[in-house]
C-alpha cells in the first residue's frame, strides 16, 4: 500500500491535486480581496449626493454630439428639449456629418411646441487628423455654447432624460462644489443578451474604477460616463478643453481625469433619471460596444492584455470550473474554496441586478459573460493588429 502511494507520488498525482488547492484557494483570495479592499465596487448606492433646492441654477448648454442618430432623437433629445430648468438653458446638436437626416429631425423636434429649451443644430465639418469624431463634435460644440455659459452638460444622442435631470445635476454641482459631475445611464436590457451583457459591464466598470475611490477628493482614481457629464466650463479650460484628450476613444474617463488632475472635484455615480433609449438586440452589437475600446482600455499593451486574460481567468473562470471538478473528483480542497469563490461573486453581482431590476438567480451566469468579455477584449486586440483599431459609425481610430 505505502509503495502504491509512493509511485502515486512520483507520477506527480499529489502534486497536481496541490496545484489545484492552490489555485483555487488564490481565486478565494482575490475575490475577498475585491469584494472588501477594491472601495466596495460592487455597491449601487452611489447616486447623486443631497442638493439644496435654493442653490444657484447658473446658465448651462447642454452639447449633444450626433452622427446618424435619426432613429433615436424622438425619445431622446425631445427629453432633453423639455427639461424644467430655472435658469437660462439651450440645446446644442452637433450634427457629425450624418447621412440619415439627423440635422432635419433635431430641428423639427427644436420646433414642438412641447420643446422649452431653444435648440441650435451646427455642423462642424470632417474631423482633422489626431481627432476622433465625437470629440472633434464636443469642440464644436463647446464653442458654440458661447462664453457666458457656467456648466456644460456632455450628453449622447443616445441618452434620454428626466425632465428634472438638468435640475438635479446643476443643484448637486452647486450645492457640492463639483466641477464634474457625471451619471452612468440605465443601459437597455430588454432582449436576453443585454440582460446577460449589460449589468456585467457596469459592473466591471466599476470594478476597474470603483466610483467611491473616484469620489474622493485626492484619490488618484477618476472616471466619469461620456452618456451624462455635467462640467464646469472653467475647470474645462483649466484642464486644456476638449483638444486635449482629443485622440482619446475612452474620452469620459480621460475627461475625469485631466478635470481632478487640475484640481477639480469630480463625482460619478449610478442615474435615476437617465436611460439609455439605443437597443442592443443581438450579440454582435454588444460584442462591438465592447470590442471598439476594450484594448484600448489596456493602453494597447501586450502584456496588459496577458495579464488580464490571465486575470479575468483566475477571478470569474476558475470559482466555477474547480467547483465542479473538485467535486466530481471528490476533493474538498479544490471545490470548497473555488465554491465560497463563487458564491462571493454572485453576493456582489446580485446587487448591480437589483439596480438592473432583474433577478438574482442570473448572478450564477457572470462567469459565461466574463468568458465573453475576454473574448471580446481578445478581438479587440486582434482587430487593432489588423489596423482597423476602434471603429464606429464609418470611421476607424487607429
Amino acid at each position: 500500500m505505502t509503495s502504491r502511494r509512493s509511485r502515486a507520488a512520483g507520477c506527480g498525482i499529489l502534486p497536481r491535486v496541490t496545484v489545484s488547492i492552490w489555485i483555487s484557494c488564490a481565486s478565494l483570495l482575490a475575490w475577498l480581496w475585491l469584494t472588501f479592499c477594491q472601495g466596495g465596487f460592487w455597491r449601487t448606492d452611489q447616486r447623486l449626493p443631497p442638493r439644496r433646492e435654493d442653490a444657484p441654477r447658473p446658465p448651462v448648454a447642454i452639447v449633444v454630439p450626433a452622427r446618424d442618430e435619426a432613429e433615436v432623437l424622438p425619445l431622446s433629445l425631445a427629453s432633453v428639449l423639455a427639461q424644467r430648468y430655472p435658469g437660462d438653458a439651450r440645446v446644442i446638436l452637433v450634427d457629425d456629418n450624418s447621412t440619415d437626416g439627423t440635422g432635419e429631425s433635431a430641428r423639427k423636434l427644436g420646433a414642438a411646441p412641447d420643446a422649452r429649451l431653444p435648440l441650435t443644430v451646427t455642423t462642424p465639418g470632417e474631423p482633422p487628423a489626431g481627432w476622433t469624431g465625437k470629440l472633434w463634435a464636443l469642440r464644436h460644440g463647446v464653442e458654440a455654447a458661447g462664453p457666458d455659459i457656467t456648466y456644460l452638460l456632455l450628453t449622447d444622442a443616445d441618452i434620454a432624460h428626466d425632465p428634472d435631470s438638468l435640475d438635479a445635476l446643476v443643484a448637486a454641482a452647486e450645492t457640492g462644489g463639483y466641477d464634474l459631475v457625471s451619471q452612468m445611464a440605465r443601459l437597455n436590457t430588454q432582449t436576453r443578451w443585454e440582460k446577460l451583457i449589460v449589468p456585467a459591464f457596469v459592473y466591471f466598470f466599476a470594478q476597474l474604477y470603483p466610483f467611491r475611490w473616484s469620489n474622493r477628493p485626492g484619490s488618484r482614481t477618476a472616471a466619469a460616463a461620456g452618456g451624462c457629464t455635467l462640467v464646469r466650463r472653467d475647470a474645462l479650460e483649466r484642464a486644456g478643453g476638449v483638444a486635449a484628450i482629443r485622440g482619446a476613444v475612452i474620452d469620459d474617463v480621460n475627461l475625469a481625469r485631466l478635470v481632478k488632475r487640475a484640481g477639480g472635484r469630480t463625482w460619478l455615480g449610478l442615474a435615476d433619471r437617465v436611460d439609455s433609449v439605443r437597443p442592443y438586440p443581438r450579440l454582435a452589437q454588444l460584442w462591438h460596444m465592447v470590442a471598439r475600446s476594450a484594448y484600448a482600455q489596456l493602453r494597447h499593451n501586450v502584456l496588459l492584455l496577458a495579464g488580464t486574460v490571465l486575470g479575468l481567468a483566475l477571478v470569474y473562470l476558475v470559482p466555477p470550473v474547480f467547483t465542479v471538478l473538485g467535486a466530481v473528483t471528490g476533493r474538498p480542497g479544490v471545490w470548497g474554496p473555488a465554491l465560497a469563490a463563487w458564491a462571493l461573486m454572485a453576493v456582489t453581482f446580485s446587487q448591480m441586478l437589483r439596480y438592473y431590476r432583474l433577478p438574482a438567480w442570473q448572478s450564477v451566469l457572470l462567469p459565461f459573460t466574463a468568458l465573453l468579455y475576454t473574448l471580446m477584449t481578445v478581438d479587440s486586440a486582434v482587430q487593432h493588429w489588423r489596423g482597423r483599431g476602434a471603429a464606429w459609425k464609418g470611421r476607424t481610430y487607429p
